[in-house]
């Protein structure tokens, strides 16, 4: 005969909150300023959420607070209760709420003609534009930052709908006095030697870091910098090269230049959206990015649409 199972246990997701801002403190006092509740009471919420897993979760000492054995194994699954909680609230936020869409985009990509498309077919829609590093795309749709984005290639896909929406070519980032300036395209072996500097954090948003070089031992080691910023002054002062998609801003300053690369795969720009999202406005914004984003958009695509001057 099978035993009967254990009762639901039903957890304050509150409590679960200060149990977490205590266990990354270590502290209570400090948790409790963070959350904006009196000491007193933060301790007390912590020993009522103790009684109702049956488990001492902190070792309280004269020298700070630590976590037991109990809270070691609960804070992961206490972090990940929170993130699911907000994630279910926005999911359910963005159900009730059809008429609002946010649309993230990434470095040197511009996403104004759907926009555009879609405030002209639903004029009634609150649409919000966000901006996201090179590393967030997917991190931000499936945490409902954002529900559609735009950006390149290569994404990891789970989760997730995505659909190629143009190709980019190759260019090489140069600077003015460059050797290879001015000349009507490159191939790889017309780098050779070159460095090509790489950020320290490889997923910030950035000119691409493309290495398409085939034997790495004969090139010199690459320069290591922290920012886009740092990376552009090494290539201006002649310190490197970069190669990146040929987008509308590719050349960045104006002591750059870029050069079209012969024989390289192209970048691929995609529009990407949470896997099974039935909000209208999200199916209505792949449909603009398919008709409106067809490559690099240039000035000349921006102009006033007929009824917006």
């Amino acid at each position: 005969m099978t035993e009967p199972s254990a009762p639901p246990l039903d957890v304050d997701l509150r409590l679960v909150r200060y149990f977490v801002a205590v266990a990354e403190h270590q502290h209570f006092g400090r948790a409790a300023a963070e959350l904006l509740v009196a000491q007193p009471s933060l301790s007390r919420q912590v020993r009522r959420l103790e009684a109702q897993l049956g488990a001492r979760l902190f070792e309280r000492t004269p020298q700070g607070t630590t976590l037991s054995a109990a809270g070691e194994v609960f804070l992961p699954r206490a972090r990940a209760l929170l993130r699911a909680a907000g994630q279910a609230a926005a999911a359910a936020r963005a159900a009730a709420e059809p008429a609002r869409i946010t649309v993230g985009y990434t470095m040197n990509l511009i996403v104004t003609p759907a926009v555009r498309n879609l405030h002209r077919n639903h004029p009634d829609a609150e649409v919000h534009t966000v901006y996201l590093n090179g590393d967030q795309p997917r991190d931000a749709l499936l945490g409902h930052r954002v529900d559609a984005v735009v950006a390149r290639l290569p994404m990891i896909t789970d989760g997730l709908e995505v659909t190629v929406l143009y190709d980019e070519p190759r260019v090489v980032l140069v600077p003015l006095g460059h050797r290879l300036a001015g000349k009507e395209s490159v191939t790889l072996d017309d780098l050779e030697g070159e460095p090509i500097p790489r950020l320290r954090q490889p997923g910030e948003s950035a000119p691409g870091h493309l290495d398409l070089r085939s034997d790495a031992a004969r090139w010199p080691d690459d320069p290591v910098v922290d920012t886009v910023e740092d990376k552009l002054e090494l290539i201006a002062s002649g310190r490197g090269i970069a190669i990146i998609p040929a987008g509308p801003r590719a050349n960045f300053r104006p002591d750059l230049t870029t050069i079209p690369l012969d024989g390289a795969e192209p970048s691929h720009v995609a529009v990407a959206t949470r896997a099974g999202d039935r909000n209208r406005l999200v199916a209505a914004f792949r449909e603009a990015a398919r008709d409106c984003l067809t490559g690099p958009v240039g000035a000349e695509t921006l102009a006033p649409e007929r009824g917006e001057e």
